[in-house]
């Protein structure tokens, strides 16, 4: 039985871009005065043209908590052309948030409770099992499963044969790459340069599309490497970015920072 895929609902000018609000979660949570507002800076990117907010809310709440959560689902009823986006490990916290806010879309990554940040996609040998039943909660649920992956094309047709409807590609070893060949440090270190990231992460993209799933990406993405990426990687329906855009945000604030990652991706799409 082939698994259900859900409708794509992406961004009608090509790739969407959905900002992540966990370090104005983290900000916040330094002191005890509620500032800066996780819900106002959504606001600002959604009025300044983002496509979506996401959220990663981890067991300890060191960024996003709960009530975060159930505030970003509550503002996003008023903007129904924009995407909700929960993030996380489905064995820990995730499936309780899930079934609560019912978001556009969740995204499952392999996080272990402790860990600094996501730096690897699912082993779907180990872990197919344990994940098809609550995507197949999801999708009762009316919610679309993009799942975190490494960009190698061989595991995509197992993320197709679990249920997934999309795979997010886990960019970092890309936006390395990308910084090496800026800095002229790639070749002086023997690393890979980013013309080969680009060929492999075409290639995994490639391999995902072939077996009908959707293709989003993201982590260490940023005004520098976003545009090559996306012309290298055809069809990316959805980035979501958060580290360095909020990063960028202090230079620029953050309407003006969603206009500068928008401007990136149209270039990408301008320039084939």
């Amino acid at each position: 039985m082939n698994p259900l895929v859900l409708p794509d609902t992406s961004h009608p000018g090509g790739t969407s871009l959905s900002v992540n609000v966990n370090k104005v979660a983290q900000l916040r949570n330094t002191r005890h005065l509620g500032i800066p507002s996780v819900v106002h800076a959504a606001t600002l990117c959604l009025q300044a043209g983002c496509d979506g907010i996401t959220v990663h809310p981890r067991p300890d709440e060191r960024h996003i908590r709960a009530h975060d959560v159930h505030d970003i689902a509550a503002l996003l009823k008023d903007w129904p052309q924009a995407e909700s986006n929960i993030e996380g490990n489905p064995f820990q916290n995730l499936m309780g948030f899930i079934r609560a806010v019912k978001p556009d879309q969740a995204t499952f990554v392999p996080d272990s409770e402790d860990q600094f940040t996501s730096d690897h996609g699912w082993n779907l040998a180990a872990d197919s099992e344990r994940l098809r039943p609550l995507i197949d909660e999801c999708h009762a649920l009316g919610v679309r499963v993009s799942l975190f992956m490494d960009a190698e094309p061989d595991v995509m047709a197992a993320a197709r044969a679990v249920g997934a409807d999309r795979v997010e590609l886990y960019t970092e070893p890309y936006a390395a790459a990308h910084a090496a060949d800026l800095h002229g440090s790639a070749a002086a270190h023997g690393k890979t340069g980013q013309s080969a990231q680009l060929a492999r992460f075409a290639a995994a993209a490639a391999a995902a599309q072939a077996a009908g799933l959707g293709v989003n990406a993201g982590h260490d993405l940023n005004r520098d490497n976003l545009a090559d990426f996306l012309r290298g990687v055809p069809g990316v329906l959805e980035v979501s970015i958060g580290h360095a855009l909020i990063s960028d945000a202090l230079e620029f604030g953050l309407p003006e920072t969603v206009r500068r990652y928008r401007a990136c991706i149209a270039a990408a799409q301008a320039q084939p």
